[in-house]
């Protein structure tokens, strides 16, 4: 069995963290490392790991050195994964308890080192834990194949559900960015001619806001995207416009499911 290592920053999510972890320890894929990394959590965040920790020997927790936002948290925990594989799961989210078992599966059957699924939608304040949840009618579907061109006009890939193949592609970090780092990491991996491919069965719950809102929170990607068309991945002035107009699209798209 394929040991997975599961990436996770905390930054003061004690209400949620809890569930979020024993979604991961109750995967039917048992073979897995948690790596979470605390970023300077204040709300009692550490406490808990510490504690979860004590009770299930996968869940390693480590402090940040310094508060340094998601990208350097999830990268402190990549630079120690042993997986052959690597999954990404914010601690917020959940998964369902197939989900590494099914995405594994699905990883072998295909030449893509780069996997992901469709996945629920919760509002932001469910309080329910993974093995309890009913499946809704919010499912955000995940696209059966993806490529470079294709991610350049939206994110396809939601990043709880994103798992790579270490053994194909190495330990690949996220650009330190203020916000959309998991879009860039996709996109470097795609720009070296890795396209990724779309597992349809929703096996991961990401909460979010009020169905059919538009947050300011969505809005405020616009000027981050804009940012990684332009620098990171170094586009001209047109193919960054239209890109953003899709990548805008996209987000209204998902902000209403």
């Amino acid at each position: 069995m394929p040991l997975v290592s599961v990436v996770m920053p905390v930054h003061n999510s004690v209400a949620t963290l809890g569930a979020s972890v024993r979604s991961v320890l109750a995967q039917t894929h048992a073979d897995v490392e948690l790596l979470v990394t605390d970023d300077g959590s204040t709300d009692g965040s550490m406490d808990l790991l510490q504690e979860l920790a004590r009770q299930d020997e996968r869940v390693l927790p480590r402090a940040a050195p310094e508060q340094g936002g998601a990208a350097r948290a999830r990268n402190l925990a990549m630079d120690r994964a042993r997986g052959e594989y690597v999954a990404f799961l914010d601690s917020d989210d959940m998964w369902l308890a197939e989900k590494l078992e099914r995405q594994l599966a699905f990883a072998a059957e295909g030449d893509a080192p780069l996997t992901f699924t469709s996945y629920y939608k919760v509002d932001g304040d469910h309080a329910g834990e993974a093995c309890d949840f009913t499946p809704n009618g919010r499912v955000v579907a995940a696209r059966a194949r993806v490529t470079y061109r294709d991610m350049l006009v939206q994110d396809h890939i939601g990043a709880l559900t994103a798992m790579y193949d270490r053994t194909a592609l190495g330990t690949r970090l996220m650009p330190d960015m203020p916000k959309r780092q998991d879009y860039a990491l996709w996109l470097s991996i795609m720009r070296d001619g890795h396209p990724a491919r779309g597992l349809q069965e929703p096996l991961a719950i990401y909460r979010s806001g009020r169905a059919g809102s538009l947050s300011s929170n969505k809005l405020s990607l616009v000027k981050h995207n804009w940012a990684l068309y332009r620098r990171h991945e170094q586009l001209p002035l047109l193919r960054s416009t239209l890109a953003l107009a899709g990548a805008t699209v996209h987000s209204v798209r998902k902000a209403r499911i």
